[in-house]
């Protein structure tokens, strides 16, 4: 197992003085850190090979196009997936909204049913939200109960009164921690409906846990680089192969690079499929910068990821729980004969004291955390949370990160007089 202790020299603003204190940086699940490596990668490529892809038969445009092919094999192969399967966008969040425009604004009239969460980030409810008011489908939602779990009992239900052609939900909740049973909502789904495609936004798990594209079953999975030690501005959605190949799945983005002739009244597409879905210039630099995050990433070993993951989210837990003016939001204890089923973050309200409140006094203690409604706003709605707050980790953080979260929430007591 890997020591975070150490890990935190390979990230030089974890170096840096917050107020006086040491940065202990818990704002993971909006940002992580890049490690001196993704760093140099990005400075090295910008040094020695920057240059357009594709379009020159110089050294620089030639060494500039195999970076960015063997980037994108690198980020594949983390998923699991096949080169071909990767289509390299902005963020989860336009990852998502290329589902929207490539499958659901062709396969999705009225009557048409997408079955979503409460849990939801917006980036996978507003964009669902849009594409019915578009085609005339129906948006319905699977619930979530008061320990923040879905309520997977209703969906066989929900299939037997509704003509569901898309499942979208998130992998782990950003808000709740949850990491929801997707294994087992892809397994009734397919047996209930085979031809229902399934959208899995993996913005919250892939910084933590080891995943396999193809395992998981599902027809698109969308990340963000910025959350796994990658740069900002990358991120990519996979699809299925069957759904490139017989173009069910098509362009929603177009200009050069993504052609194989041009004609003044009609245009046809390149058949490879990174080009397909690459119109114009493509971000090389923070392609190459996510590969080496990607690396990163795999030499720590994602199984040991996971692991150090699961020893802080149960430690802050633990001692979250001591404090009296703490309430914990999301699952708090496994259920019977089974992991904890949370992932990454653990969030709580403060009694008596507004969360952004709590997350400044943190901040002049130089712990750094995230509060509000964390883009998940018909959750706090539903259960009556004006805000939350919430500490996340990753890989350089540790139990004695915790331990000064919990040192700085006396501080929050001591200010308020409580």
């Amino acid at each position: 197992m890997f020591n975070p202790e150490e890990l935190k020299q390979d990230f030089p603003i974890l170096s840096r003085q917050i107020n006086g204190q040491s940065l202990v940086y818990l704002d993971n699940a909006a940002t992580s850190q890049k490690p001196q490596v993704v760093i140099d990668a990005i400075s090295h490529y910008y040094q020695t090979s920057n240059a357009n892809v594709h379009r020159g038969v110089h050294a620089l445009s030639d060494e500039s196009t195999k970076l960015w092919e063997t980037s994108r094999a690198t980020i594949a192969t983390f998923f699991g997936a096949n080169p071909g399967e990767l289509i390299l966008t902005r963020n989860t969040t336009e990852a998502i909204n290329g589902v929207a425009y490539g499958w659901a604004d062709h396969h999705l009239s009225a009557s048409d049913v997408i079955l979503t969460t409460p849990m939801e980030h917006h980036s996978d409810l507003v964009v669902w939200q849009q594409v019915c008011q578009r085609t005339g489908a129906e948006l319905r939602f699977l619930e979530v109960d008061e320990t923040g779990r879905l309520k997977i009992e209703q969906l066989e239900e929900i299939f037997a009164h509704s003509d569901i052609k898309l499942i979208s939900l998130g992998l782990v909740s950003n808000t709740l921690g949850t990491r929801n049973p997707v294994e087992k909502i892809v397994k009734i789904a397919r047996k209930l409906r085979p031809e229902v495609k399934i959208l899995l936004d993996g913005a919250q798990a892939a910084p933590h846990l080891p995943l396999d594209f193809h395992e998981l079953d599902c027809d698109f999975f969308a990340f963000s680089g910025h959350k796994m030690l990658g740069p900002m501005g990358i991120g990519g959605l996979l699809v299925k192969q069957d759904l490139l190949e017989s173009k069910a799945f098509q362009p929603w983005l177009f200009g050069g690079g993504m052609i194989a002739t041009v004609e003044r009244e009609k245009t046809e597409f390149a058949e490879d499929l990174a080009d397909r879905f690459t119109a114009g210039t493509p971000d090389v630099a923070s392609t190459v910068g996510l590969a080496a995050a990607c690396r990163y990433l795999q030499q720590l070993g994602m199984k040991e990821v996971a692991q150090h993951d699961q020893e802080l989210v149960q430690y802050a837990l633990e001692k979250l729980t001591q404090i009296s003016e703490v309430t914990l939001i999301g699952p708090v204890y496994a259920l019977p004969a089974q992991p904890l089923d949370r992932v990454g973050s653990v969030a709580f309200i403060y009694q008596g004291v507004h969360a952004h409140d709590v997350a400044q006094i943190l901040d002049s203690q130089g712990v750094a955390v995230r509060s509000g409604h964390h883009c998940t706003m018909p959750l706090h709605t539903q259960f009556n949370w004006q805000a939350t707050v919430r500490a996340s980790f990753q890989v350089y953080n540790s139990q004695a990160d915790i331990d000064k979260l919990v040192a700085a929430l006396a501080k929050v007591k001591a200010v308020f007089g409580m």
